[in-house]
């Protein structure tokens, strides 16, 4: 990346991080004011439904209380015993007896002059009979809900279904409408009546028309629809003085994280230097994963594996930091560090069992290496442990140009080190290939164990190391069935998750002790 490209975008991030704070701020100071706004309509509807509920719950005892007069039908007696009713329960206005549905007398008049009441406008699940009507025995034009039985209706007024004081910032006002008849039964406002199409929606609904709120909750088992609504005004002006609130805090948010972002920059090194770093800081350590007999289950041996943890406790990929080392050139340092740290690890471990071995991957540039030879001779010689113990593991990439391969090749095998072809089957995979390469172990690729039974590939390879006479090693054994698979086939080694996932050098060698 060229520097303009980098101040470009070091620039970039340091704005994103000033304004990503003060526009988060703003968004939710909206959101905030919008959530409280719809959370009190709704909140308050539901106040209204449970009001309602108990209202219709106070009227059917109340029916229920005077059905059970025994008395004279309007004697003295029985006007009493309505007007204790309509006195008791405090929703009822007043209580009307019926005969064939005429009302004879009620609460107010022994002799009730109201007409006969029509059929009802709905019945209620339980069976009460209900009405919107403006008769009374007053001569009063107002109409009062009324719920009967056979014999008795109480009225009450619908005021007592919405007589809810509202409790939040905002002048909410509400309707409670018939669901059959689009009826009005009580309204603490003006009702935009373009609503009222709306009702029948099965579920609840939000919609602003006009600069007004509404918040649409259906109750089908009342039979009613609760409407709340408010105007947006005070909405906005409350949006602003949380604007106030949250701003500030924005604005100073985004100036730390961008004081923060730029320090991080100033110190953020290329890809190259942090590799670098972590080579000659010793910060990349090395895991092994068992290599097991199939035949017997004891361990042989283990591969030694790179593994690179970050600051906050994740591992990167080798496959990044390995193919990070070949374009910047370190494939040789991390390989010596690797190396070194395999004798440091393992030395006396492969000194007292000196029938293991350590499998070490090289890259295509290490062949070309002066060093490394030499490097693994002095280790071998100050730890005292045979070079058979120390296989080098190269894929078919490596083998690309024999001519430039093979003597280099032949002077590790002639140093005594097994060489092992890594990843088999991802490349050439052919036998006049695999006759012209001087190796010891074929490892046959995790993609080929996976599909044992369907890829024709796997029994090929197995039978071109057969006729080789070279031991093979599977890659990614994972369960008992592939296990079985590859003992029967004639596989001599195993090494996956089935046994053991890459282990640090103290908890290899414990897991190792056991299996020897």
């Amino acid at each position: 990346m060229t520097t303009r490209h980098l101040v470009s975008l070091v620039t970039g991030v340091l704005i994103l991080s000033i304004l990503f704070p003060i526009g988060l701020s703003l968004w939710l100071a909206h959101r905030q004011v919008e959530k409280r706004f719809n959370e009190e309509l709704d909140i308050f509807s539901s106040r209204v439904a449970l009001r309602t509920e108990r209202v219709s719950d106070q009227a059917k005892a109340a029916l229920t209380h005077i059905a059970s007069f025994k008395g004279e039908p309007c004697s003295s007696a029985h006007l009493l015993a309505m007007r204790r009713v309509s006195y008791s329960f405090r929703y009822v206005q007043e209580v009307l007896y019926l005969k064939n549905s005429i009302p004879v007398c009620s609460s107010l008049e022994k002799e009730s002059h109201i007409p006969a009441f029509p059929p009802p406008m709905k019945i209620t699940r339980d069976g009460y009979r209900a009405w919107f009507t403006a008769q009374n025995d007053l001569g009063i034009k107002r109409y009062m809900a009324a719920l009967g039985s056979d014999s008795y209706i109480v009225m009450i007024d619908p005021a007592s279904f919405i007589d809810v004081i509202p409790f939040g910032a905002w002048p909410i006002d509400v309707a409670i409408i018939g669901r059959e008849r689009n009826t009005v039964v009580a309204s603490s406002g003006n009702l935009d009546l373009a609503i009222l199409p709306l009702i029948h929606h099965e579920t609840p609904l939000r919609l602003e028309n006009r600069g007004i709120q509404y918040a649409i909750h259906p109750f089908p088992e009342m039979g009613i629809t609760i409407v709340s609504w408010a105007p947006t005004a005070p909405l906005e002006r409350s949006w602003y003085r949380q604007a106030f609130i949250w701003l500030p805090a924005g604005i100073v948010t985004g100036l730390l994280a961008a004081a923060f972002i730029l320090r991080i920059l100033r110190r953020l090194q290329s890809p190259r230097h942090r590799l670098q770093d972590a080579i000659d800081n010793r910060e990349i350590n090395v895991h092994y994963q068992p290599i097991v007999s199939l035949s017997s289950g004891k361990i042989v041996g283990a591969e030694a594996l790179a593994r690179w943890q970050q600051a906050d406790g994740t591992f990167l990929s080798p496959e990044i930091f390995i193919a990070l080392a070949e374009q910047t050139g370190l494939t040789e340092p991390l390989t010596r560090l690797i190396i070194d740290t395999v004798f440091e690890d393992m030395g006396s471990w492969l000194k007292s069992h000196p029938e293991q071995h350590i499998s070490i991957n090289l890259e295509a540039s290490d062949l070309a290496s002066e060093t490394l030879p030499t490097l693994l001779s002095t280790l071998l010689n100050r730890s005292q442990i045979s070079p058979s113990q120390i296989a080098l593991e190269l894929t078919e990439r490596e083998f690309a140009d024999p001519k430039t391969s093979a003597p280099i090749v032949a002077r590790y095998r002639n140093a005594g080190h097994s060489i092992y072809i890594d990843d088999f089957g991802t490349g050439y995979s052919s036998l006049s290939y695999l006759q012209n390469l001087d190796v010891d172990v074929l490892k046959i690729d995790k993609s080929f164990v996976d599909a044992l039974e369907y890829k024709n590939v796997t029994p090929h390879i197995i039978e071109m190391a057969k006729t080789l006479k070279l031991k093979m090693v599977a890659e990614g054994i994972e369960t008992t069935r592939q296990e079985q698979w590859l003992r029967q086939h004639g596989v001599h080694y195993g090494q996956g998750w089935l046994y053991s996932k890459p282990l640090p050098a103290t908890a290899f060698i414990l897991w190792a002790e056991q299996r020897l």
